[in-house]
């Protein structure tokens, strides 16, 4: 046989291969999503079990991100809901509704019968009628090791006035994705973007859909103009003119084979209505002024009682190889839609900082050594030690050193209290760098709750609580304070890694010997979890605009 001949024969060849790889891997992924499906459906008839509502005062939830932190539209209280934790084995989902009383500052878990499935990095937004609705879409369910997930397409609706859950089935909604931003606008939600991913491929979205909330229907908008490109995790919130803004975000695209490279977005859009032409929709491409965020991605979005978009925190990645290394933040911008211009966020800082300065160096040197504890009686931190379920029926301790509960609802007399420890120098208080942290504004307070940074392989998931006065922005309130140091972080075992090896190995040697026949399932292959990987843990990569060594943002 000529050159010609062999050339042609080792082409047909790799071809006949990576068909049959596409085949497997088409097969695999199919398998993965309906072992998911069947363990979701599982978890709901556990809690189909539940024929009443139940409120059980609590300690504060064990710590997460990627849950949804919503104000009631009624009631002085914050309603947390689902989210994710990851304890370097282990990933844990939630489908827990806990609501925090800002007036008593006290934490109760409300069971209700039929909730949405466990999930993560969904989308909850509040509306006012009917005694106030919470509506929840989309997100995502992960197996156990972290491996596998599952995208939800569904769309939920708790009463509140009543507590009950109700799933809304309507045709024609968006496809099922995490990382997507929803917002409601006049009688309806606008949803858009957020990303899909599998064993296979990678999808990012940047579609928008409307649903209307008097007749349960979906409509897909199709805007005219230049809108942003397919993206998850981003800023999206409604201008006092009526418009939707939607800035930054993460995407990643292939560059080569097994090679993404992950993009953090700094650009700005505006969506609005055509006038006088209803359903009909624009884009547009602005440019603010002021004083910008710096590039980054898993920052938290909330809107202020001044209509203006205040955005908190997130992570700047740089990606070295198959490492990630991030700078995390824990400042505040705000973006005045009205002037289209960012603000920096600066706190003017406690009243007795003129004190401070009047006092001179030699005291604020003295006072700055001291413990911030001062005194016998001051409350000790409570140990609080909570078990969750696995999927696979592991049972799971969570520890967290919390703060003894203090009196909360009398901003003046603490002011005046606090005043005294902090002339003598006391430590700045406030959130710590973090991404993925949940944000919420009551009566004019920011809250900020959980969230996640990494310290060297390790993820540290938090579950601190702040509150920040956004009328007199002074300073940060601990009203749950979480040492990190507390919180059990568990190595990849050896056995593991010994496991993964061989089921590697083994699927290798039946890669080789299986021909033309239909071959057996084989575990996921580990090129997937190193994908996910974050140099911590090859399997884990937190929800909503991270990237991963590199992937999605949830």
């Amino acid at each position: 046989m000529g050159k010609k001949g062999k050339k042609e024969k080792k082409g047909r060849g790799a071809e006949k291969t990576a068909a049959k790889m596409e085949k497997k891997v088409s097969k695999r992924s199919r398998k993965e999503e309906e072992d998911l499906e069947a363990l979701i459906a599982h978890f709901q008839t556990l809690d189909a079990r539940k024929t009443q509502v139940v409120e059980t005062p609590c300690p504060p939830p064990s710590p997460r991100l990627n849950a949804s932190l919503s104000a009631h539209p009624e009631k002085d209280e914050l309603i947390l809901f689902g989210g994710e934790y990851f304890n370097g084995q282990k990933t844990l989902l939630f489908n827990e509704l806990y609501v925090y009383n800002t007036r008593k500052d006290t934490w109760t878990k409300v069971d209700i019968p039929s909730p949405p499935p466990r999930r993560c990095a969904h989308q909850a937004v509040v509306v006012p009628q009917g005694g106030g609705q919470l509506w929840i879409f989309g997100g995502e369910f992960a197996s156990p090791d972290g491996e596998q997930f599952y995208h939800y397409k569904d769309l939920w609706v708790l009463h509140l006035a009543n507590k009950t859950w109700e799933q809304v089935k309507a045709p024609g909604g968006p496809s099922g994705r995490s990382g997507h931003r929803m917002v409601a606008w006049k009688r309806h939600l606008i949803l858009f973007g957020g990303f899909h991913e599998s064993a296979r491929d990678y999808i990012y979205y940047n579609d928008v859909y409307a649903f209307n909330l008097d007749t349960f229907t979906w409509s897909k908008l199709c805007p005219s103009g230049t809108g942003p490109s397919p993206r998850s995790g981003c800023q999206m919130s409604v201008t006092p003119q009526g418009g939707i803004v939607v800035y930054g975000g993460y995407s990643k695209q292939r560059v080569k084979k097994d090679v993404d490279h992950g993009t953090q977005h700094s650009d700005m859009f505006l969506l609005k209505p055509e006038d006088g032409r209803e359903g009909k929709w624009t884009w547009a491409r602005i440019h603010p002024s002021g004083v910008k965020p710096s590039p980054r991605s898993g920052f938290s979005v909330a809107v202020a009682p001044n209509q203006q978009t205040l955005l908190f925190g997130g992570v700047c990645d740089e990606e070295e190889e198959e490492r990630l290394e991030g700078d995390f933040f824990n400042d505040l911008h705000f973006y005045d839609a009205t002037r289209n211009r960012w603000f920096a966020g600066q706190l003017k800082g406690p009243k007795s900082e003129k004190r401070k300065r009047r006092r001179g160096k030699k005291e604020d040197l003295a006072g700055a050594c001291e413990p911030e504890s001062r005194g016998a009686s001051a409350p000790q931190p409570l140990e609080v030690v909570s078990e969750v379920v696995t999927e696979d029926g592991t049972v799971v301790t969570i520890k967290q050193m919390v703060a003894a509960p203090g009196p909360v609802g009398q901003p003046q007399e603490e002011d005046e209290d606090r005043d005294g420890a902090e002339a003598a120098g006391g430590p700045e208080v406030g959130p710590s760098p973090r991404s993925h942290a949940m944000l919420a504004v009551k009566h004019g307070l920011l809250y900020l709750y959980g969230g996640m940074f990494e310290a060297g392989d390790r993820q540290v998931t938090l579950g601190d609580l702040y509150c920040l006065d956004l009328h007199r922005m002074e300073e940060w309130k601990v009203l749950v304070d979480v040492d990190p140091e507390t919180q059990e972080w568990l190595e990849e075992t050896d056995s593991d890694e010994d496991s993964e090896e061989a089921e590697s190995a083994d699927g290798s040697d039946e890669d080789e010997n299986s021909g033309e026949e239909e071959e057996e399932e084989e575990p996921l292959h580990s090129e997937v979890a190193t994908e996910r990987g974050r140099g911590q843990h090859a399997a884990q990569r937190p929800a909503e605009g991270r990237s991963p060594a590199p992937c999605g943002a949830r």
